[in-house]
């Protein structure tokens, strides 16, 4: 698939693939978001929308400058972040779409709390639309309630947050499970993908060669981590973020250790490494895991 650089505001297509689809990026740039959140506008002429974004007037203006015209059928969102889903309300006014996705858990953090899919929505499920199919993938991890979105006749998966381009996203615990994000990326592996839509980022041609990179950079994370406990002893998360995240900007580290939590649930899980607390608790003196 080639793709052509897009501007806040624009339609630009990005595949040579069956199926068009065009982007629109957000113009809400920052330290989280990159370059903006990308909508996806899918098919020719009744037509889905991947993700419309942050609840911003402008965008939802653009998504409706490209449509064009043509009917909104459905709104696939990938989860219920702020700069993800929050736009589903006024498009889906606009236009009669179906919604379809998955709520938040009700304790979940950072989450659109009104967001509401038509009906429950399960792992596997095939949404046959005009002219392609798009099916769910559930891809727990960044936080419990992600879903990524296969367009089958091109194997083009779009990845909201899970698979980010030029970067790695945070894991949200007690929500986000790093567990579960590696077992998610271990199920991608398996489907027959070509190119990966990100929710932020430009697309990636090799999806194999992401999910491995991946992989290997969290496994690396977490030995890094392990030594860490090793060298120090019992330690904070505000010590142990200086050691296993050393190579990290400072503006960063807050939330780096939010995923830094979210390796050590895991590794306590694994029998790595042990709490004498609340793991959400900061000042929670973490150690390697003593039989």
């Amino acid at each position: 698939m080639d793709e052509s650089r897009f501007i806040a505001g624009q339609a630009i297509a990005v595949g040579t693939g069956k199926v068009s689809v065009q982007r629109v990026l957000c113009a809400n740039a920052s330290m989280m978001t990159g370059p903006g959140t990308n909508t996806y506008v899918v098919g020719e002429r009744d037509v889905a929308v991947v993700d419309p974004g942050p609840d911003m007037p402008v965008h939802t203006d653009a998504i409706m400058q490209a449509l064009a015209g043509r009917p909104l059928k459905w709104i696939f969102v990938t989860h219920t972040h702020g700069d993800h889903s929050p736009g589903t309300s006024a498009l889906q006014a606009l236009t009669g779409a179906s919604v379809i996705g998955m709520a938040p858990s009700p304790d979940a953090l950072y989450q659109d709390a009104g967001f509401s899919p038509d009906r429950l929505f399960k792992d596997g499920e095939r949404i046959v639309c005009d002219g392609f199919t798009i099916q769910l993938i559930h891809t727990p991890g960044h936080v419990s309630n992600h879903v990524c979105f296969l367009l089958e006749e091109d194997g083009l998966l779009f990845t909201g947050d899970h698979i980010l381009q030029g970067t790695t996203p945070v894991i949200l615990p007690p929500d986000g499970d790093m567990g579960d994000y590696l077992a998610s990326l271990e199920h991608l592996r398996g489907l027959p993908l070509r190119a990966l839509a990100p929710g932020h980022g430009e697309i990636m041609q090799d999806p194999a060669q992401v999910i491995s990179t991946l992989v290997r950079h969290r496994m690396r994370r977490e030995q890094k981590i392990i030594t860490a406990l090793q060298d120090l002893g019992p330690a904070t998360l505000d010590t142990l973020v200086l050691h296993a995240y050393d190579d990290v900007a400072g503006h960063l580290l807050p939330w780096a250790k939010k995923t830094l939590l979210a390796h050590l649930i895991k590794l306590q899980r694994d029998h790595r490494a042990s709490t004498d607390g609340d793991a959400t608790d900061v000042a929670t003196l973490w150690a390697p895991h003593r039989d």
